[in-house]
């Protein structure tokens, strides 16, 4: 076959094409009629790290190929993880269909159903403090749910594999060394089902007030803490107290902090996330350093 004509030999070759409609067209129409379905006007969604485009009322996401050097989570973890929702009754598309395509390169791909809404970072914009606060218990009604027991997904481990974490490399030795001994002897409980991506692009709010959870390419078994730290550190960055005091209304203060000073340490995100929420490196000389600052953010919500 020759449906893509595109080269592809790094990362930015990719980003290049990424959101191509006539790169991928002869692509997607392959796909279309493989799966016995019809082709629609192709319109471009959110760019991420994956080609996605609507199509009808469709939504087909092309898995970058190994080719383009693209650091990413396997496209079984996606297709598994939106099943799981599926099964779940987790609001989250509906799986269509899944499989590959061998051609120029060997392309990866999903169909799922196409929900109509408005992203978050948008959507909480309009809000009131009361419908913030609801919007903040309805997702951990969702996260509860879908932090439960899982098969495992691929062989990630958040919590023993000390070098993953690159966002604390720049951290004053003493600081590294209490963090790896803490998360050695912390008790952590069991791992769990997490999305760990559940930014604001990531969760759309419907016309009818309802919650969906998209893009579960980053999902992995890890203790709940890490989804409730990823989170909270998501939207710490705008600082909505009534969003986090919802979705955190069960937790007392000496809790709180303490699940997002442990679930910090597990992080891997983009050291500039966190330096912009809790200050650079050099203020961190040991953990009670990064306790302080944590509790001294965390009390300033309204609830505590």
């Amino acid at each position: 076959m020759n449906l893509f004509n595109e080269h592809l030999s790094n990362e930015q070759d990719w980003e290049n094409i990424l959101q191509s409609i006539s790169a991928f067209t002869p692509l997607v129409e392959y796909i279309l009629k493989k799966e016995n379905m019809t082709m629609a006007e192709m319109e471009n969604l959110t760019p991420g790290t994956n080609a996605v485009f609507k199509v009808g009322g469709y939504v087909i996401k092309i898995f970058a190929p190994i080719e383009s050097n693209v650091e990413q989570r396997l496209p079984e973890t996606e297709i598994f993880a939106t099943q799981r929702a599926n099964l779940l009754n987790v609001p989250a598309p509906k799986v269509i269909a899944s499989g590959v395509v061998e051609d120029k390169y060997r392309f990866a791909y999903l169909i799922t159903e196409y929900i109509e809404g408005v992203v978050i970072t948008e959507a909480i914009k309009s809000m009131t403090d009361t419908e913030k606060v609801l919007f903040g218990r309805q997702l951990r009604n969702i996260t509860d749910k879908m932090n439960t027991p899982c098969e495992p997904i691929h062989d990630i481990d958040v919590v023993n594999y000390e070098n993953r974490c690159d966002c604390w490399c720049e951290y004053p030795e003493q600081f590294r060394k209490e963090r790896l001994f803490h998360i050695a002897s912390h008790k952590y409980g069991e791992n769990v089902f997490v999305h760990a991506d559940l930014c604001g692009d990531n969760i759309l709010l419907t016309p009818h007030s309802r919650l969906y959870i998209i893009d579960f390419a980053d999902a992995v078994l890890a203790p709940q803490n890490y989804e409730h730290a990823r989170l909270y550190l998501e939207y710490g960055l705008d600082y909505d107290p009534k969003f986090l005091q919802g979705y955190f209304e069960d937790y007392t203060t000496e809790e709180f902090i303490d699940m997002c000073f442990n679930g910090f340490l597990l992080l891997d995100y983009d050291p500039e996330i966190i330096n912009e929420l809790i200050g650079t490196p050099n203020k961190f000389e040991t953990l009670d350093d990064l306790r302080k600052c944590l509790t001294q953010k965390l009390v300033s919500l309204n609830k505590y």
